[in-house]
């Protein structure tokens, strides 16, 4: 017996097969089997939760470090971009059109 019902009224079970559940029970189903953290892949990629990325401040494309912290544990430390630190900091100390001038020195 084939039983097709879209991804969000059920889990896959093989291809083509699906658990189904009353959508009331979609909510109770999605908390219901998650741990609460994540899983090295054999890439050693780790995937972090939304809900720790917004917490933390934390964006898709920072640089991150991380730091030994005792056995089984690990701190990711955000890695500073010293141009994006002190992009803006000089607005206004050279007059217009000095940085041009400083500029054409050069060449």
């Amino acid at each position: 017996m084939r039983i097709v019902a879209p991804a969000s009224f059920g889990l896959p079970l093989a291809k083509g097969f699906w658990l189904r559940y009353p959508l009331l029970m979609a909510e109770e189903v999605k908390h219901s089997g998650r741990q609460r953290g994540t899983t090295i892949s054999s890439k050693h990629q780790v995937t972090i939760p939304v809900a720790t990325m917004a917490a933390t401040g934390l964006r898709a494309g920072d640089r991150l470090r991380a730091e030994p912290a005792g056995r089984g544990r690990v701190v990711l430390v955000r890695v500073e971009d010293p141009v994006r630190r002190h992009a803006g900091r000089l607005t206004g100390v050279f007059g217009a059109g000095e940085l041009h001038r400083l500029r054409d020195e050069w060449r």
